[in-house]
């Protein structure tokens, strides 16, 4: 069986999982995107007939069924509306995470799924790298004991929070969401796989530290090409980007300013556009640094941190368990046994794809769910709608956490919300689109 896929949003993560799907033998039906030329340029590559080429998610979902699936890679605040829609066709559903910005239309979209009876799954790709294989693993075996704590580190890197989190898409909570759950929804689900279970309780600390008004430096211009200090800004956009036209001018980040890759063509878009803006009158509200700190049944507990200012590269972890403890970065792992005091490595740098699209996370997710589809054996993929739901939840816990200065108890507030939720569904008396695309982050 050939599995068939509809795509919603062509931007950089729609037409990646196009491809991996493609490479995995999967056949492109289907597109909606807004942009013209993208429109265009994704129904050529994967040869998508005219009459299945739509503006809007709308009108793909008005055409009837025309896959076995859908990869919903809209912007985030236009997540729900297309999964409820696309679930109750009858397609199977590849979803952006996160699910949406807010919990409401989260467990819409959960509860969508679970009625269609359709395949839902969230894009949690660290779950399905070499590196996290072999970690997990390795905690399964028993080889460290029980787990008593892990430490684990997001390095977001300077230029990369200045591209997507201060200047681009991401960097207003209103137009998509908290940085948590926009970033780091990742993580917070990576840490429950590996520990298997879901916090009781969390508390987290952020704020936006640096990327203010007040930090801006004297002198300093609104835009990069004008400023007097650029030169020794970190931040500066004609630095971040010409360096990219020179490095990598065909992909990312430069394919989202751009789709001329000249140094005019770039230079023309700092002039113009929102990524030539200083980084200190932005607009932007969300945190450039957090910690989230959970204690789960047992007692054992787990630290995440996320920060802007570090360079660009894969997350470091330490699990510290009873009987050894585990050093990771994202490729290798270092396992310390404490009966022998003896150190093995694991090196799963060698596995395809280890060096990028998320340590070969994008790849492997999409080919699992091409299987899933099309064998109908759920088990080739590793959540479901109720697992992200779950994930997302313990992200709103801990900004919730962060916003009120308390410690706040993950299943006490579910049982709140809950019960709010009752309350609003009590019967009434009776009286009587375009869609952005996704870009890379």
């Amino acid at each position: 069986m050939t599995v068939t896929l509809a795509i919603a949003g062509a931007g950089i993560r729609g037409r990646n999982h196009a491809r991996y799907a493609a490479a995995c033998g999967a056949r492109i039906t289907a597109v909606a995107e807004p942009r013209a030329e993208a429109r265009a340029a994704f129904a050529a590559e994967f040869g998508v007939p005219a009459q299945n080429v739509f503006e809007s998610w709308e009108e793909l979902g008005g055409a009837g069924r025309l896959a076995d699936a859908v990869v919903i890679a809209t912007q985030d605040a236009m997540h729900a509306d297309p999964a409820v829609a696309f679930a109750g066709l009858g397609y199977h559903i590849l979803l952006e995470k996160p699910m949406a910005p807010n919990e409401a239309d989260s467990r819409r979209i959960a509860e969508a799924a679970e009625r269609a009876g359709i395949l839902l799954t969230v894009c949690h790709v660290l779950r399905y790298t070499a590196y996290t294989r072999a970690l997990k693993a390795v905690v399964d075996s028993g080889r460290i004991g029980d787990i008593a704590a892990i430490q684990h580190l997001e390095s977001v890197g300077w230029w990369h929070q200045a591209h997507s989190f201060v200047r681009g898409n991401w960097a207003v909570e209103a137009d998509s969401s908290p940085m948590l759950l926009a970033k780091s929804c990742h993580d917070i689900d990576w840490l429950m796989h590996i520990m298997g279970r879901s916090p009781s309780r969390v508390s987290s600390f952020g704020s936006l530290l640096h990327f203010r008004p007040e930090n801006k430096p004297e002198r300093a211009a609104e835009r990069c090409l004008d400023c007097a200090v650029e030169a020794a800004c970190p931040y500066s956009a004609r630095r971040i980007y010409l360096n990219f036209l020179a490095t990598q001018p065909n992909q990312w980040p430069l394919t989202v300013l751009t789709d001329d890759h000249s140094e005019a063509g770039v230079i023309a878009a700092l002039r113009e556009g929102p990524y030539g803006r200083c980084v200190y009158s932005a607009g932007n509200d969300v945190v450039d640094h957090q910690v989230v700190d959970m204690e789960f049944s047992g007692g054992a507990t787990a630290s995440f941190t996320m920060s802007a200012f570090t360079r660009l590269e894969h997350r470091k972890t330490r699990v510290f368990g009873t009987r050894g403890m585990i050093e990771g970065d994202g490729v290798r792992l270092r396992i310390t046994d404490f009966v022998t005091d003896t150190d093995e490595e694991i090196d799963t740098s060698e596995e395809a794809g280890s060096a990028g699209d998320h340590g070969g996370g994008d790849p492997a997710l999409v080919a699992a769910f091409v299987e899933a589809v099309r064998t109908g054996d759920r088990s080739h993929v590793f959540t479901d709608g109720a697992a992200s739901l779950a994930s997302h939840q313990v992200v709103w816990a801990a900004e919730e956490a962060r916003r009120s200065g308390r410690v706040v108890w993950v299943d006490q507030r579910q049982d709140q919300i809950k019960g709010k939720s009752k309350a609003c569904e009590e019967p009434a008396p009776s009286a009587g689109a375009s869609v952005p695309s996704g870009n890379m982050r």
